[in-house]
């Protein structure tokens, strides 16, 4: 299998505030490229895309390549869990969704303390391996959002876990909370392949500071940002496929150029990637990677990815020298469409789901104290 996957969480969509919109026939285009590269690998789970995203899969995928021409992931999340039938109720949906008849990879989707805890008690590990008995599943994993003392855990009490997904990118490779490169380490003591998630941190190392940008260039001119990214994260030996949530065509156009004939990084480019980090680090206000979990729980349907992305821009901005930034009617326009960061009645439910644990309640104060108050 080649190296970089499809992952069908960011896809193309007409209305920002409406993650089920989907261009499906773009979709289909980008597809097509992929696979017309030799790429197979996709992945989807039951609530990407405003729970579309499964469907989307069978409309472009299944239903237009013959099933041994590709492989399809997609997880099963606590979020929608509350009894044991769940599970076979939501299994056998995303059978019906997908068309697929089987998948090639099934994951528990997001395990951290809290979930970990409700997997086990929904016994949802000998669960998985059933389905992979009955031939439903073929490979069965989890991905993972904890530290890697956890970790180390899961894959001590359930050796029959197969592969691990893992938020891996340069950003986040020390990263105190993340721990991007001790849970790594951990997977390669059990002897786990991992699969990459995040590799670009949700877009956000698409478009870096322009110090971080002069570094790449310095180095190799003709390399975008993302595919640094990229290849940073398929540079780990033990790294069995990236994902990457391409949103145009364009981005499949472009990593799969790359991809082809993958290279790993020079050990100086590896470097280059660490310092980079350590610059971008320092002027990150919100590390959201946009997965958009928070805003299908937020009873305010506050589009929060968004807004913690325009304010990262704001953060990035010197604005005692510029006084105004593109960020404010941007944000102003979103807020007419949806509500405001104001909006925010404390629930907390998007903490609760958050796989970056993120502050979300008091994030959106702050966003709310620079975009809504800015004319008081």
């Amino acid at each position: 299998m080649k190296k970089l996957g499809f992952g069908l969480m960011r896809l193309p969509h007409t209305d920002p505030a409406d993650l089920a919109t989907i261009e499906v026939d773009q979709v289909k285009e980008m597809v097509d490229c992929f696979m017309g590269h030799g790429f197979t690998y996709f992945d989807t789970a039951w609530m990407y895309g405003g729970f579309k995203s499964e469907s989307v899969a069978k409309e472009a995928l299944v239903e237009r390549y013959p099933r041994d021409s590709f492989t399809l992931a997609t997880k099963l999340h606590t979020g929608f869990l509350k009894t044991r039938e769940d599970r076979d109720r939501i299994f056998a949906e995303q059978l019906e969704k997908t068309g697929a008849g089987f998948f090639d990879y099934y994951l528990l989707h997001g395990i951290d303390g809290e979930s970990y805890a409700k997997f086990e008690d929904l016994d949802c590990f000998a669960w998985l391996a059933a389905k992979k008995e009955q031939g439903l599943v073929k490979h069965a994993g989890f991905s993972f959002h904890g530290d890697a003392a956890l970790l180390r855990t899961v894959l001590s009490a359930h050796p029959e876990m197969e592969f691990v997904q893992l938020q891996i990118n340069y950003l986040d490779w020390e990263s105190e909370w993340v721990q991007g490169r001790a849970c790594y380490e951990a997977c390669v003591q059990h002897g786990k392949p991992v699969i990459v998630m995040e590799p670009v941190k949700g877009g956000s190392l698409a478009s870096v500071p322009p110090e971080v940008e002069a570094l790449f260039k310095q180095a190799e001119p003709t390399w975008s940002p993302a595919s640094w990214a990229i290849r940073f994260a398929a540079s780990l030996p033990d790294v069995m496929v990236v994902l990457s949530g391409m949103s145009s065509l364009e981005q499949v156009e472009e990593n799969v150029s790359f991809m082809e004939g993958f290279k790993p990084l020079t050990e100086s480019q590896w470097d280059i990637c660490l310092k980079a980090a350590e610059i971008i680090n320092g002027q990150t206000a919100v590390s959201c990677t946009g997965c958009a979990y928070c805003v299908e729980s937020c009873p305010q349907r506050i589009p929060i990815p968004q807004y913690f992305s325009l304010y990262n821009d704001l953060a990035r901005e010197n604005m005692e020298l510029k006084g105004w930034t593109v960020a404010f009617p941007l944000y102003d326009a979103l807020a007419a469409r949806t509500n405001k960061a104001s909006a925010c009645i404390g629930c907390g439910l998007c903490e609760r789901i958050c796989p970056q644990h993120l502050p979300i309640v008091s994030s959106l104060r702050d966003v709310s104290a620079h975009f809504d108050d800015r004319e008081g």
